[in-house]
């Protein structure tokens, strides 16, 4: 059979891979100039640095089986993201923990006396919180709320954090210890060449065949017996029925001689500082030694026209209009809609290719026992 992925990022590129092993003919298709997707990284030319060319990606999962799956294809490197925030003229360490706790009160408390601190420090008469602001004043209180979260959040999504969900704010911990790794997973670390080498690896098959700086075009679907589409799933439709909300970074790029900040990624969560994080890209491969820096300055702002995608807004507006494109999309024979924009959903990378493995399997099985294949193998 002859298979189409329109996308070169973590789903094109699994799902491919997958079905090139079964024996099909795969053509991977990308309007880029290159493969990987956001996960794109290079080289600079001047410093050396291996530059996350659209913003840093730290790979971390519970999933031994999609662990074992990256590390098939190139070599990955212990890697643990400790991330600092600047407030109110001095350095934290984040995920709010102990060390966050009693530097920003000036006390020197153990864990119970802490987690009794805060509990005094927040407002327990919000029982059921709505809100990104309620989850936030319910667990951590109105200070460290005011420092960290409200104006991060609202640079973030360009609205206060009263109109966002909780269920936002549920992925942020509080620890009552000096644990200040940002992730709780098993398994976490940095492919040591980056991730383009990584898809390099996946794509590698006598079965599949790139095309870079192709424009997909629907009327191609014809010429393959599916396609599984991981571009922007209103994109697909030519967004007849309206644009489907996404927020989109700017980066503001800059070099500097020595080490500009010490440390992969800076907060700023006052809402006087535009944007909201330096990230500093050598501190990403610490197993590398530079002289030189790349640093990006990162703004985010509602996605226009000609932006990239980066993260769905999924508010009531936009659900209502997902669900319009949703019945379309089903009413599509032999395509597909995958990964993050073909799904309209917010997707670490260890999920996309946990998706991918697991769409590319179904639809394997959907042929071998003759039922009919669905627009989506995940609920949206």
């Amino acid at each position: 059979m002859k298979y189409c992925l329109v996308g070169a990022g973590f789903s094109g590129a699994v799902i491919g891979r997958e079905l090139a092993e079964a024996g099909h003919e795969v053509t991977v298709v990308d309007e880029r100039s290159h493969i990987a997707g956001n996960c794109h990284t290079e080289r600079d030319a001047e410093t050396g640095v291996m530059v996350h060319t659209y913003g840093p990606h730290i790979f971390h999962t519970d999933d031994q089986e999609v662990w074992e799956y990256v590390n098939r294809f190139t070599a990955f490197k212990p890697y643990v993201n400790r991330v600092k925030a600047t407030s109110r003229g001095q350095v934290f360490s984040l995920p709010i923990n102990l060390h966050t706790i009693n530097q920003f009160f000036g006390k020197t408390m153990r864990p119970d006396e802490a987690r009794n601190f805060i509990e005094a420090q927040a407002d327990m008469s919000i029982e059921n919180p709505l809100t990104f602001e309620e989850q936030a004043l319910r667990f951590v209180g109105p200070e460290l709320y005011e420092a960290f979260f409200k104006g991060y959040t609202q640079k973030q999504w360009g609205c206060h954090p009263s109109e966002l969900p909780a269920s936002i704010l549920k992925r942020l911990p509080v620890r009552f210890n000096y644990n200040d790794n940002y992730f709780f997973h098993r398994y976490q670390g940095m492919p040591e060449h980056g991730y383009t080498r990584l898809v390099e690896g996946i794509l590698d098959h006598p079965n599949i065949v790139v095309q870079l700086n192709t424009r997909f075009e629907r009327n191609q679907a014809a010429d393959f017996d599916h396609v599984f589409f991981s571009g922007p799933l209103d994109g697909f439709f030519d967004y007849k029925l309206g644009r489907l909300g996404y927020r989109t970074l700017d980066f503001e790029r800059f070099t500097y001689q020595g080490d500009y900040q010490g440390c992969a990624v800076m907060n700023y969560g006052e809402e006087s500082v535009p944007y909201t994080r330096i990230t500093e890209h050598k501190h990403f491969s610490p197993w590398e030694e530079h002289e030189g820096s790349i640093c990006y300055r990162e703004y985010s702002r509602f996605c226009e026209v000609d932006d990239i995608p980066y993260y769905p807004i999924r508010l009531v507006k936009e659900k209502a209009l997902l669900s319009d494109y949703v019945a379309k999309a089903q009413q599509v024979k032999n395509v597909t809609f995958v990964g993050r924009l073909g799904t309209y959903r917010y997707l670490d990378m260890d999920v996309t290719i946990r998706e991918a493995l697991d769409t590319a399997r179904d639809f394997l099985n959907c042929n071998e026992n003759q039922q009919p294949v669905p627009a989506f193998f995940v609920e949206i």
